[in-house]
């Protein structure tokens, strides 16, 4: 049977899960309102320069090849400089959008260096984007190019500093031992010098890099070429193309960091170089960028660099670490070249390589900072043991620099130097001795230079002698030793001869008495006139030498010594004539000097009779001739006006006795006055040479009265004198036109002076007389500053001073005076045929001379044209 259950009674609940949907809905939907208001993007701003390359909705904005944004719209800005760029970014870019994030348009680019942006080809240009840090930030500015390292490129940044770029480019390859581990990224100018080089290396060999680290240029394609070959030397194709640069990891631990700064040397060898130091040098004509540093033959360093300094050039030498020991401060330095000569050639090829620098090393310890002086030849070794010498010759011999010093054909030394003097009066050879040759020079040795080529022709034969043909080339001189043991200190000045010849002659000099006489010429005299004693040849003259300030000569004489007695306080030297000639009634006699007298002039050594010589010691003065010489005659100096006639061998007399005599007469450069040079003979010289002496010429005066100095008519004009009173001497004196009024006044005659309105016939010497005898003359007129009157200069001879005093009457008495009248008829007055031809003045004297009534050179008397009748019976008394 069925068994019915009993149903059960289920309570209702409250709240029901249909409900849950709702809430749900809403749920749902405000995740998506905001995951939809969050995912809608972020808008921001980039300017660029143009909208080349740029489309709204095609073109992207990518990060390391993820889109992150998108071109929206594009304007132009406001100042037209470019265009405003919308890019809608994603919402995950925000805290990626700060203001130092970059941005830039990535295009498609093709270069030596390699393809950048191969990608765009397919997908087109993007806009890439480098994230960075700062304030949050909408506006941005687009770079023109791609930042040096790009998003996801880790490694270091390092600067190369360089004088010039060569051909580096942005993405030319960093190498380290030929593999590629970096690029340049960039240059820049860094003033006007130097150029900066941003260069990345990649993180995996940013171990290599180091603080000492050194970079050079591989760029290209070095070929070096020489005799010994050609050497090629490049990196990788990449760096013939493209350039490059390479470097080497140093020796220090510490690795570079960002921003570090190299020099980036030309090559491999300038940058691993060992040591750098200066040469310095006057000039480098034959030196250049690159010449070699050599030592034994091997190039251990170059030249780097040269520039000009105020002091000259200045070198910057490398040498390589291989041989940096070679340098020290000690070290030298000279420039070596070809060397081609008749005697032989070396180092041909450098007359293809050029020069070298050539050194030799020091001894003393390295400094960091070397500084070099470079030579023009190799160092002498040996010079500190050297016997260094100046030798002195008058002229130049032909011997150049490097010639051999000899003794019996052995070089024993060399010439350093040829030099004129300081004052260039001689040649100066700087020589140095070998030390094992020091002994052969002593005190008295000389020098002669060699002939290349020596002829001796005599009647016994012709001899030749020849040298080598380094003699010929360069000269040579030998040393001819003295017999002293003495040594020749070093520095010393030694004589170079013309020739052996000369030297014993001057040897023979040497040993002869020598004296300098004083001459005003040059005496016809040559070096090698002989000097006599009694036609006996004792000695030659020296040297003549012209004084300029005095204008007179010195004459160096050489007597033998063995005539040196001969020198005493009386002797006297005079010149010889070639021929002398001495005519009289008795007979001519010439006296012909020697031939060799004759053709080179000639000295006679005298002496004067007994002891008196009125100097001393030995009168050192040259005379014209022997009896000048005999007579002590002075020599002055006489100026004459331009005009006067005087000629030399022309007398100097006083009251008609010759006292001396003109030796030469010449114009002055000025034309307006002439020189002479006298003699003053020696018993007349203290006389006539006193400061107050006068000297006068003397010319004929031919008048009606007669002839005034006749001799003159025949001699021509001569020289008067008026011995002085003062007790100084001179030697030149001026002579005048003519002597002064009294010069020939007798002291004791009485002198007055004469009034005329005219001068008539009355002249100087005009006579005065007394009573028809002459008893004085007129002496000079002069003309009064007035105009008015003239005054005559007269007197008195002695013995007829009583017959003229204050109470004489003077009158003309000159030529023929006839007075005719109508009634008188015609009467003649006349006095002596003198008077009617020269003139005259009579003199009548009315009172006897007495003490107070004595005439003086003062008194002024009328001169009277007519004489009274009374005047002839004036008969004065002498007063006992």
């Amino acid at each position: 049977m069925t068994q019915i259950e009993s149903p059960k009674v289920v309570k209702k609940k409250l709240f029901s899960p249909i409900w849950l949907l709702p809430v749900v809905a809403l749920i749902l939907g405000a995740w998506l309102g905001v995951k939809s208001i969050k995912e809608s993007g972020i808008e921001i701003v980039i300017h660029f320069p143009s909208a080349a390359g740029i489309d709204i909705g095609k073109t992207l904005v990518k990060y390391q090849g993820l889109t992150v944004g998108k071109v929206s719209d594009i304007g132009i800005d406001d100042d037209l400089k470019g265009v405003n760029v919308k890019v809608v970014m994603d919402y995950r870019a925000d805290p990626f959008l700060n203001q130092n994030t970059l941005f830039w348009l990535v295009k498609p680019k093709a270069s030596i260096t390699g393809v950048e942006g191969l990608d765009t080809l397919f997908s087109g240009n993007y806009i890439a984007i480098q994230p960075g840090d700062g304030r949050s930030a909408t506006e941005f500015e687009a770079q023109r190019e791609a930042p040096a390292i790009l998003p996801g490129s880790e490694g270091i940044m390092i600067e190369l500093k360089a004088p010039k770029l060569g051909s580096i480019d942005v993405g030319s390859p960093v190498f380290f031992r030929q593999v590629p581990v970096g690029s340049v990224v960039s240059y820049r100018l860094d003033g006007n010098k130097q150029i900066i080089i941003s260069a990345f290396v990649q993180e995996q060999y940013t171990h290599l890099v180091h603080k000492d680290s050194r970079f050079w240029n591989v760029s290209g394609l070095k070929i070096d070429a020489s005799l010994a070959g050609i050497k090629v030397n490049t990196e990788s194709i990449a760096s013939i193309l493209a350039g490059g640069i390479s470097f080497d990891s140093g020796s220090e631990t510490i690795k570079a960091k960002n921003g570090d700064t190299y020099p980036l040397f030309q090559d491999e060898q300038t940058a691993i170089g060992g040591v750098m130091f200066t040469l310095l040098t006057a000039d480098a004509e034959d030196i250049s960028e690159g010449t070699a540093i050599v030592y034994r033959g091997i190039t251990v360093g170059n030249v780097d660099k040269k520039q000009l300094t105020k002091n000259g050039v200045e070198l910057s030498v490398r040498v390589d670490h291989h041989y940096k020991e070679l340098i020290t401060p000690d070290s030298r330095f000279w420039l070596s070249g070809a060397e081609l000569s008749l005697k032989g050639m070396k180092n041909v090829g450098r007359l293809i390589t050029g020069s070298v620098i050539s050194v030799l090393p020091g001894t003393q310890p390295q400094t960091e900072t070397m500084q070099f002086t470079l030579a023009s030849q190799a160092p002498d070794l040996l010079s500190a043991d050297k016997l260094a010498l100046t030798v002195v010759a008058s002229t130049h011999t032909g011997v150049s620099n490097g010639a051999q010093i000899r003794y019996k054909q052995l070089p024993i030394g060399q010439v350093v130097s040829v030099n004129l003097s300081d004052d260039f009066t001689s040649v100066e050879y700087q020589i140095e001795i070998l030390p094992e040759f020091k002994n052969l020079v002593t005190q008295g040795s000389f020098f002669v230079p060699e002939s290349a080529l020596a002829i001796n022709a005599s009647l016994d034969g012709v001899n030749v002698t020849t040298r080598d043909l380094t003699t010929m080339l360069e000269g040579a001189i030998s040393l001819v030793p003295a017999k002293s043991k003495a040594l020749v200190e070093a520095n010393s000045t030694l004589a170079l001869h013309e020739s052996l010849a000369t030297a014993q002659s001057l040897y023979a000099q040497q040993q002869m008495t020598q004296l300098t006489l004083n001459s005003i010429d040059g005496a016809d005299l040559v070096e090698g006139s002989p000097i006599y004693y009694k036609k006996m040849q004792i000695g030659a003259v020296a040297k003549i030498n012209w004084q300029a300030k005095t204008d007179k000569f010195n004459i160096d004489i050489n007597i033998d010594k063995k005539f040196a007695p001969l020198i005493k306080a009386n002797t006297v030297f005079w010149r010889n004539n070639a021929v002398s000639i001495n005519a009289s009634l008795a007979g001519v006699n010439i006296d012909v000097a020697p031939l060799k007298g004759a053709i080179n002039g000639g000295i006679t050594l005298g002496h004067l009779d007994g002891n008196t010589a009125s100097e001393t010691k030995t009168n050192l003065r040259l005379y014209d001739n022997q009896s000048l010489a005999l007579m002590q005659a002075k020599v002055i100096d006489l100026t004459l006006p331009v005009s006067a006639k005087v000629t030399p061998k022309a007398a100097i007399r006083y009251q008609g006795h010759q006292i001396g005599e003109i030796s030469h007469v010449k114009l002055d450069p000025s034309l307006t006055i002439l020189n002479a040079k006298a003699y003053l003979y020696g018993d007349y010289a203290a006389h006539f040479s006193r400061v107050d002496s006068e000297f006068f010429i003397v010319e004929p005066q031919i008048s009606l009265a007669g002839i005034n100095a006749p001799e003159t008519l025949l001699t021509g004009p001569y020289i008067g004198v008026i011995p002085g009173k003062e007790t100084l001497t001179t030697d030149v004196f001026t002579a005048k036109n003519h002597a002064r009024l009294d010069a020939n006044v007798p002291t004791d005659a009485v002198r007055f002076q004469l009034v005329d309105t005219q001068l008539g016939s009355i002249k100087v010497g005009t006579p005065l007389f007394f009573r028809g005898i002459n008893v004085g003359q007129i002496d000079g007129y002069q003309l009064a500053d007035s105009g008015v009157d003239i005054t005559l200069f007269a007197h008195v001879n002695a013995q007829y001073a009583h017959l003229v005093n204050k109470s004489s009457q003077f009158w003309d008495a000159s030529g023929i005076k006839l007075d005719v009248g109508l009634f008188s008829g015609a009467q003649l007055e006349t006095q002596s045929l003198e008077t009617i031809l020269a003139g005259g003045i009579a003199i009548a004297t009315r009172d006897v001379t007495t003490d107070s009534n004595t005439l003086s050179v003062n008194d002024r008397i009328l001169l009277q044209h007519n004489m009274l009748e009374e005047w002839a019976e004036w008969q004065p008394t002498q007063t006992k």
